[in-house]
């Protein structure tokens, strides 16, 4: 089955409803071993474009994931990048912001570890988490010491929505490519995997009463992605709603949107010049004496 990564995409001034999209899709993959060979040659590509990425020089990867917890997003980074050059690839996960990040803007602390040009970013969790967990727990707004500003204002968000959409226009110019993937998960797989997390002892490491209480704020939560998705995903930085209750399938997607975005880039090696070919060639003559 052929992965058309445009059937994910969020395309700009839409309307995202999330209960109308799917958490679960048909099987790209026929069977595990099947599975593990399509992820293998996705991996391969991948390999091979990061290294002409960082050759060429040109452009940098951002790769944003988003999601509700126990979708997978700490699997999908682990297997989709397990053939990448740890070299030119850096994960950063972002949690609960510190007292000294909290006293400048709210995307002062993820710019800072902003992909460089060669380079794929990875951000688990994001600049995003400050129109989400900060608007479904409004409390938190207040820690950032804002003037003037109440979580009651819509005006809030929208002013957020339009400093990302801002910053991410201006990488974009500046040769970032962001590629931005929400992880859909149903509330009922959510449970599932909750309990085997709790019920496998090498996975309670996994689980915390916070997960749980969270869980109950699922409708805001939803809505909150609802809003941003619909207002942030632009022609240039989309956002991507995957499937994730099959998290074979996910990866299976998100490989492929990475892998697409980097083919879309047209990059080729750097050509020596011709006085580069000369150095070159006199040296070769060199060792071969």
């Amino acid at each position: 089955m052929k992965i058309r990564t445009d059937d994910f995409r969020v395309r700009e001034g839409g309307d995202v409803k999330l209960h109308k999209l799917p958490t679960v899709t048909d099987p790209i993959y026929g069977s595990t071993k099947d599975y593990q060979d399509l992820l293998a040659k996705h991996v391969l590509k991948l390999s091979e474009l990061q290294e002409l990425l960082y050759a060429s020089n040109r452009f940098s990867i951002l790769l944003i994931f988003q999601a509700m917890d126990a979708a997978g997003k700490d699997g999908a980074i682990k297997h989709v990048m397990s053939g990448v050059n740890p070299q030119g690839c850096q994960v950063y996960s972002f949690q609960h912001p510190s007292a000294a990040e909290l006293q400048h803007d709210f995307l002062w602390r993820t710019t800072r570890d902003l992909p460089a040009r060669g380079r794929i970013g990875i951000f688990n969790r994001s600049y995003y988490e400050e129109v989400l967990i900060v608007r479904v727990h409004p409390e938190l707004l207040q820690s950032e010491g804002l003037p003037d500003v109440s979580p009651d204002d819509p005006s809030v968000w929208r002013h957020r929505f339009r400093s990302i959409t801002n910053l991410e226009r201006h990488l974009h110019e500046n040769g970032t490519r962001i590629i931005k993937i929400f992880l859909n998960l149903s509330k009922e797989e959510q449970r599932k995997r909750f309990l085997q997390r709790i019920d496998q002892p090498e996975k309670n490491w996994k689980f915390s009463l916070d997960d749980i209480k969270e869980r109950g704020f699922w409708r805001q939560y939803m809505q909150a992605y609802e809003e941003c998705l619909s207002a942030t995903s632009t022609e240039d930085s989309p956002w991507f709603v995957v499937p994730a209750d099959d998290k074979q399938n996910a990866r299976l997607i998100v490989s492929q949107i990475l892998v697409d975005t980097l083919h879309g880039l047209k990059m080729h090696y750097p050509e020596a010049s011709s006085a580069r070919a000369d150095d070159l060639l006199e040296i070769r003559k060199h060792l071969q004496k």
